[in-house]
């Protein structure tokens, strides 16, 4: 099996982003060391130069990222396709990045479960849609969970089944009509072409193409990842939980927690929430899947214990923090500006006051409440808590 899923990166190197001739444009936070460790514990991490594992890099775009977003790291990709990991040599020549940081990013060919054959271990592991397309995701991501290093952190992304049924519909459909010949990936691109080609317009897989797929499925090498992938393994959130509990890593948290707030739901209703009270963590994920299944990941975090947190509830502790600017921030200096998950953010003068001048120079927050008398400790954990400045207690 994962011969044949070498022969669909072979014949469509995936992702089929642009190689451009220079570094990468903008930024996931979930890639940045610093900006992801503070969502995970609320605190900068104790250090930058770190090992960075990239499990299931494909053609380099988020290992480009990974040594972008944390110049002080070494970056590792590895991938089962050759012509991927090509692709991947090839973009961080052509934008520079190999120039620059020379022996720091490095790619290997290897099989995600056999990543226990890598020497050391690693502060940071991405995985992005990589083990639901394991013949054996558990072996996978146990795999992983021994490289990632005590106090480490490992980002993941695997489909949700609620979200993607149309696409699980499909993939048969072209299966079915493309008989025993599954394993030429460019005829399956041109059956499911004609199959979107000739169904009706009100058809509910023609409409959900259009509505969630159709821009990036231009390209047939997101067509062919999408809807001619031999392996697939779509999760619900207890089988998601089954998973990670074989990992034997914590759960820290999903890295979209607004969509797992039972208040957007249901929050309207002071019956349904007080009912919603007696049920479990799972429970509640559960809920908020069942009553808003347009789902069709999930991205989260799990860690090797001990991963220090902080909630900065103690005033003293707060007083003595060092504080900077979020480094995933896109329009500042402004009242107007784009937070770390690039949504729109408006500032008040006294956050902006606070924002500049803690930029100006290090600063400890007890300088900057006698820089600005108006501010009080609660506005402090308000921006802290919005991911808009970093804590460190140093």
């Amino acid at each position: 099996m994962s011969e044949k899923v070498a022969k669909l990166y072979n014949t469509y190197p995936f992702p089929p982003d642009p190689l451009l001739s220079e570094p990468p444009p903008g930024y996931n936070w979930r890639w940045n060391w610093v900006a992801a460790y503070n969502f995970c514990t609320g605190r900068k991490p104790p250090r930058q130069d770190i090992r960075i594992l990239d499990a299931g890099c494909g053609t380099g775009s988020s290992t480009e990222y990974l040594i972008h977003l944390n110049p002080a790291a070494e970056v590792l990709g590895i991938d089962l396709s050759e012509q991927a990991l090509a692709v991947a040599r090839e973009r961080i020549q052509k934008s520079g990045i190999a120039a620059k940081y020379g022996e720091q990013i490095r790619f290997q060919r290897l099989k995600l479960e056999d990543a226990r054959s890598i020497e050391g271990e690693f502060e940071l592991i991405n995985c992005v849609g990589v083990l639901h397309h394991l013949p054996n995701p558990v072996a996978g991501i146990q795999a992983l969970s021994e490289k990632l290093a005590p106090g480490g952190i490992m980002h993941i992304f695997v489909y949700s089944e609620l979200g993607r049924r149309e696409i699980q519909l499909m993939q048969q459909a072209i299966a079915l009509l493309q008989g025993d010949n599954r394993e030429d990936y460019r005829e399956g691109v041109k059956i499911g072409r004609e199959i979107f080609a000739h169904l009706p317009a009100d058809n509910p897989l023609v409409i959900r193409e259009k509505q969630r797929w159709a821009l990036e499925n231009q390209r047939d090498a997101c067509f062919a990842d999408m809807y001619l992938h031999p392996v697939e393994v779509d999760y619900n959130i207890e089988t998601l939980f089954d998973l990670i509990e074989a990992s034997g890593l914590d759960f820290v948290g999903f890295s979209n927690p607004r969509y797992w707030n039972l208040e957007r739901l249901l929050g309207t209703s002071p019956e349904l929430m007080r009912r919603s009270e007696g049920l479990s963590d799972l429970q509640r994920y559960r809920l908020i899947e069942l009553l808003d299944p347009e789902i069709s990941h999930y991205e989260f975090f799990l860690a090797r214990p001990p991963l220090v947190k902080i909630d900065w509830s103690d005033d003293q502790q707060l007083i003595n923090a060092l504080v900077e600017l979020n480094p995933c921030l896109e329009g500042w200096p402004s009242h107007s500006l784009f937070n770390y998950d690039y949504e729109y953010v408006q500032l008040s003068e006294l956050e902006y006051q606070f924002l500049e001048n803690c930029t100006a120079k290090p600063s400890r927050v007890g300088q900057l409440l006698k820089e600005l008398p108006q501010l009080n400790l609660d506005l402090v954990r308000s921006l802290q808590s919005r991911q808009l400045i970093i804590l460190s207690c140093e």
